[in-house]
């Protein structure tokens, strides 16, 4: 390894470093740091002479890091972070956040339900700041925040690792879809029995039991579900044209009711209510791009949630 010295070292390939691990691509990193794909090729060089590592090995799918680049990650992320912050201290106040990006982990049902509304709200809050979604669960989310795989979580639960913080935004409930060409004319409920014998359209991520069969067992009944999916936007697909109903998140089931023409009806079942909790890691806390993400959520979720009777 070159045995250097910071004072030696050129600040900038970091961001390179950065942009590399994150798009996986020479070509897509020198379009996001917009400079050519040579200087991206010379960086890399350099890196490499920097660390003693190839630290990125050409496959058919592109870059792919070294354990030591892995390694490297979180720690030059953080530090690129420090230097942004210290930045924002000359001017909290100034607006241009262009080449900024958060990444939010969150379940398709809060995307279907929040992520319009955000991407919105951030234009008016933050103008230039990308917004990147990726899939997440309440299981494995504390992990994610961890090794900064994402920077703010939107999850029912979950953090209760050292060194998080979290927010909880309000409280959800539980809506049925169906297709409206399945009820009799006027009607606006399903009871019980007519709920238990429909065909039923399970979301898990096991695929066999859900809260609607915990339930349903605590009166000694149950029903019958003809297929399991992991995710909330296949629903329209598996739903319409049929006698079958799915229970799911409010939020997202009156977004998918709204642009699919499904109706969500209550679920006859008494339910628990479940926290909406945003969560992120507590030394960020003072990131500008962070911290008007989380106003925006703030703002969206916690309004809607109020809204839908929480």
């Amino acid at each position: 390894m070159n045995r250097m010295n910071i004072v030696d070292l050129d600040l900038n390939l970091l961001k390179v470093f950065e942009a590399l691990h994150d798009e996986g691509s020479a070509s897509r990193a020198a379009l996001r740091l917009g400079v050519t794909q040579s200087a991206v090729s010379a960086a890399l060089r350099r890196l490499r002479g920097v660390y003693g590592d190839p630290l990125f090995a050409r496959t058919g799918r592109g870059l792919t890091p070294t354990l030591r680049a892995n390694q490297l990650k979180p720690l030059i992320s953080e530090a690129l972070t420090k230097c942004r912050q210290s930045l924002a201290l000359l001017d909290p106040a100034a607006g241009d956040y262009s080449g900024r990006a958060v990444s939010l982990g969150l379940s398709d049902d809060f995307e279907i339900a929040f992520g319009r509304p955000l991407i919105d709200d951030l234009e008016l809050r933050a103008p230039g700041l990308r917004l990147i979604f990726r899939q997440t669960h309440t299981q494995v989310v504390a992990h994610a925040l961890g090794e900064r795989s994402i920077d703010l979580a939107l999850t029912a639960g979950g953090f209760n690792e050292r060194m998080l913080t979290r927010q909880v935004l309000g409280e959800g409930h539980y809506l049925s879809l169906l297709d409206p060409a399945s009820l009799r004319p006027g009607q606006a409920h399903l009871s019980l029995d007519e709920f238990v014998e429909r065909e039923q359209v399970l979301i898990s991520s096991g695929g066999f039991i859900g809260i609607i069969d915990e339930a349903l067992a605590a009166q000694g009944r149950g029903r019958q579900v003809r297929a399991s999916t992991t995710h909330f936007a296949a629903l329209p697909y598996l739903l319409k044209g049929s006698p079958a109903v799915a229970t799911a998140p409010a939020h997202a089931a009156r977004r998918i009711a709204q642009v699919t023409g499904l109706v969500a009806l209550p679920c006859p079942l008494d339910l628990p209510r479940y926290p909406v909790e945003l969560g992120w890691r507590t030394h960020a806390q003072a990131d500008p791009a962070q911290l008007r993400v989380r106003e925006a959520i703030s703002a969206c979720v916690g309004a809607a949630l109020l809204a839908g009777g929480h």
